[in-house]
């Protein structure tokens, strides 16, 4: 099961057959204990749809959190980015602590959806999108389901001192999810594949995949520890960290296009404005 959130409201996917949760909002269905069960059951008596109306980012008052250094090559890649400011070591703790990094990327309301452009920020030098598994938590903290996000970065600006973090991830622009959630409560397989493909003037200028089973944190670890002394009323969602890195040589450019492919979910399409 896949839910949309659309022009016109809340839309799912059952079996190939489409549903319409119309006055129904996402921060309504993120606070159920049984959402798949819920939407099954609200399916055996809905009429079905022909079509879905335009696709929106299916987030709503849920906060967006992202975790980092979660697969070795972001654990490298985030060390050589910052060796000359002195912090490289300070990923190579973060990979080996008990302790995972995890730090805010965006409002709901800013968060941008298929189709629609993310941003490079205008004073980087260096900036890729980092292709995640994005975990959507109800407000009691468990997994209800799973979606991609598009966590893009300045990596130049990150690289000149960890402090800079906000600044490096944190902008108009910076966070795309989408197409849908995929609803379930169990964990995606250890072979789930995530890729990553971006396109300039019809040229394929970076490809590259990874399987989940590269990931060393666990998501419900990750989970646990973002909601220890915080509270999400409308729930949240938590993007797990990237191991899909292009090489030092390559940025985006505007008018590039993104294409995020996580298996069992879809494909997440975004132009750089």
């Amino acid at each position: 099961m896949i839910l949309y959130r659309t022009q016109q409201g809340i839309s799912f996917e059952l079996d190939g057959v489409y549903y319409s949760m119309r006055g129904t909002s996402l921060n309504d269905l993120f606070t159920y204990d049984n959402l798949h069960g819920f939407l099954t059951d609200r399916a055996a008596n809905m009429a079905s749809l022909s079509t879905l109306d335009k696709l929106l980012a299916p987030v709503d008052g849920q906060e967006v959190w992202a975790s980092g250094v979660t697969y070795y090559r972001s654990r490298s890649a985030r060390m050589e980015e910052s060796k000359e400011a002195g912090g490289g070591d300070f990923y190579d703790r973060v990979y080996t602590a008990e302790r995972p990094e995890l730090f805010f990327k965006s409002i709901g309301s800013k968060v941008r959806g298929p189709r629609q452009k993310v941003r490079i920020r205008s004073d980087a030098q260096w900036s890729v999108p980092e292709p995640e598994l994005t975990l959507a938590i109800n407000s009691k903290g468990e997994i209800i389901g799973y979606t991609i996000g598009n966590d893009m970065s300045s990596r130049d600006i990150e690289g000149q001192n960890p402090l800079y973090l906000p600044q490096a991830k944190v902008y108009d622009g910076s966070c795309a999810i989408g197409p849908g959630i995929l609803i379930q409560k169990d964990p995606m397989p250890a072979e789930t594949q995530i890729s990553i493909e971006i396109e300039r003037s019809s040229t394929v200028e970076f490809a590259g995949s990874i399987a989940l089973s590269e990931m060393k944190r666990d998501p419900r670890t990750l989970v646990e520890y973002l909601y220890r002394d915080q509270t999400f009323p409308v729930g949240c969602f938590l993007l797990t960290g990237t191991g899909i890195v292009p090489p030092d040589t390559f940025t985006l450019q505007s008018g590039d296009e993104i294409r995020i492919s996580i298996t069992g979910i879809g494909t997440l399409i975004n132009q750089v404005a």
